[in-house]
């Protein structure tokens, strides 16, 4: 019976020592939780490769104009880059429209929401109803408060400014303006508090047109400034014309143009490779424009939405600033706005909100 006991203990001791080897295959001595370090490293790799295939719709309240086709172009490049789909939305100026297609975004169960503008009124509904179901959103130019959903804007009262002093300076600080902007949207909101003090900072510039119509602006516009032509017919009867996006911009300035009133000249907002060939127009009566590149506002908006995916922190507030272009610092060759910033100092190309992550997501790093 004793050496029954000892060889029963005997073979207990072989099967713990032949056990602990067993979990050790590489034969390190040791213990298991220092393996947790090396362990960690392909969680991050993994961490990247979860985010790809997202589902992103891109709810728009409009789709006019040149601007807006840039700024499409650059979401679909950066969501195309970090491997995900894109589907966009548009509404047509209608916020009946947008908030329908809102809810289809949301119940067609995509991954992110990106949204441009909009007002609060028509969104904030479906933007909550978004986050409650774990939807990821991230919101452009439009005055939506919800907690937990950042929202980019430019510097809307800044290109305000860079486009009204440069008038001014013109101008000598007198004469004669139109103004074209319209109520309802965030970004002509801000700018609009840029040009109450613009006239109270230089009295001598009287207003004495303003209209502006979100709906076929450029085609409105052009219509109502022929219109003004006929009324002040005289050279010297309009000093200059201060449009608030460039849809206006465009419009304002083929009026003017067509009817041979080129000592009109027009400053704008935004910037399109369009624009960008007008300004450089030497006959044409547009000669400057604050902007951030649209491309960028795009690729921008995409990373902070891909931030918010990987549960990083965002700003709830995110500006983005502009840069003044004007036709004295663009050759005489004609050239993009790819091209741009070789001649406008901060344009293009834009690093603001880019991870080193990003860079291992786009297969850079």
């Amino acid at each position: 019976m004793k050496k029954k006991g000892l060889f029963t203990l005997l073979l207990a001791a072989m099967l713990l020592v032949l056990a602990a080897c067993g979990a050790n295959k590489n034969g390190n001595t040791e213990p298991a939780a220092s393996a947790e370090p090396s362990a960690s490293a392909p969680a991050a790799s993994n961490d990247a490769a979860s985010l790809k295939g997202k589902k992103v719709a891109l709810v728009m309240q409009f789709n006019q104009g040149t601007f807006s086709a840039q700024y499409v172009e650059g979401v679909k490049e950066q969501v195309g880059k970090f491997g995900g789909e894109v589907q966009v939305f548009a509404s047509d100026n209608d916020l009946g429209k947008m908030a329908s297609n809102l809810d289809a975004a949301i119940n067609q169960g995509f991954d992110g929401i990106l949204i441009d503008h909009g007002q609060a009124a028509a969104l904030e509904a479906g933007i909550k109803k978004a986050v409650e179901k774990g939807i990821s959103v991230v919101v452009f130019d439009a005055d939506v408060k919800v907690e937990g959903v950042p929202v980019l804007q430019q510097d809307d009262q800044k290109m305000a400014e860079m486009t009204l002093e440069q008038l001014a300076k013109d101008a000598g600080g007198k004469g004669q303006i139109v103004k074209v902007w319209v109520a309802g949207f965030a970004p002509m909101e801000r700018r609009q508090v840029a040009y109450k003090a613009f006239q109270e900072k230089y009295p001598e510039i009287k207003e004495i047109g303003a209209f502006g119509n979100a709906n076929n602006p450029a085609i409105d516009t052009q219509a109502q400034m022929e219109a003004i032509l006929k009324q002040y017919p005289n050279k010297g009867d309009i000093t200059a014309v201060w449009a608030a996006w460039d849809e206006f911009a465009k419009g304002a300035a083929r009026a003017i143009q067509q009817a041979g009133r080129t000592e009109i000249k027009v400053y704008g907002i935004d910037m399109s490779d369009e624009d960008l060939q007008m300004i450089q127009d030497k006959n044409s009566p547009w000669v400057a424009s604050a902007a951030v590149d649209p491309k960028d506002i795009g690729r921008i908006q995409v990373r902070t939405l891909y931030k918010e995916f990987k549960g990083e922190e965002n700003e709830a507030t995110i500006v983005l600033n502009p840069v003044y272009v004007h036709r004295d610092a663009l050759p005489e060759e004609k050239v993009n706005t790819t091209q741009l910033s070789q001649y406008v100092e901060g344009w293009g190309s834009s690093e603001q909100g880019y991870e080193d992550w990003m860079k291992e997501l786009e297969g850079t790093k």
